[in-house]
């Protein structure tokens, strides 16, 4: 599949590569394809989070549930989708609260995020894989076993990390962070059916900012520019 994975992720995780439950997601992703079924995102960019955002970079990180199941919209990154493709609801209502809370403006049909991913914004779906047209289905196939991993090992070995949590299936995962040692703002999901239950005005985009501001490091630049 022409996986692409960062060098220091390779390392991180590369116990968790060799384990029985990893072996048989690799082996139900080639049984689908065998079967004529078609997977999105293509092979190369399924671990495309884990490429744009080397483990040493990670300061923030947002946990999106399932990859976009749409013709050329998954990218391997959380809520973003590939240039070209309009955004969808969910990442437009993002982009109204950036503009509520930072005064941004984001671009009207453009949703790619990895100029996030670039400054250390992981993009983690809690499953890597999809059926096209079919939400949800490879969650139940050991993604799930390995990306609690992913989030338990950014816990573990990092320091200040800013996890942002919105909805209820990605606050399930505030289980396996160490908030002793890691800030989670929680929200409602950004979905058009609960976005203005406690999404819209989460200021979370001002707020992950003033955090790593005051711990020294560098804010998010949150502005999406369109190619020209």
């Amino acid at each position: 599949m022409d996986v692409q994975i960062h060098p220091s992720w390779k390392e991180v995780l590369k116990d968790e590569f060799r384990q029985t439950y990893f072996k048989q997601i690799a082996f139900f992703l080639r049984a689908e394809k065998a079967s004529g079924k078609t997977i999105y995102p293509r092979g190369s960019l399924i671990f495309n989070a884990f490429n744009c955002t080397p483990f040493d970079k990670i300061a923030v990180v947002i946990i999106g549930q399932d990859p976009y199941h749409g013709a050329g919209q998954a990218h391997g990154l959380s809520f973003s989708v590939q240039p070209g493709i309009k955004p969808p609801p969910s990442l437009v209502n993002i982009f109204k609260e950036i503009k509520a809370d930072i005064g941004v403006d984001m671009p009207a049909n453009f949703g790619d995020l990895t100029h996030w991913a670039q400054q250390g914004v992981l993009l983690l779906n809690a499953a890597l894989t999809v059926r096209a047209g079919e939400p949800f289905s490879h969650a139940k196939y050991g993604w799930a076993e390995f990306t609690d991993v992913v989030i338990k090992k950014i816990s573990d070995q990092k320091q200040g990390i800013i996890f942002l949590l919105w909805g209820k299936f990605a606050q399930e995962k505030q289980l396996l962070i160490d908030e002793t040692k890691h800030i989670i703002l929680k929200a409602a999901h950004p979905s058009p059916f609960s976005a203005d239950k406690g999404f819209f005005g989460c200021k979370h985009f001002s707020k992950t900012n003033e955090l790593l501001i005051s711990n020294g490091q560098q804010p998010i630049d949150w502005k999406l520019t369109t190619p020209t």
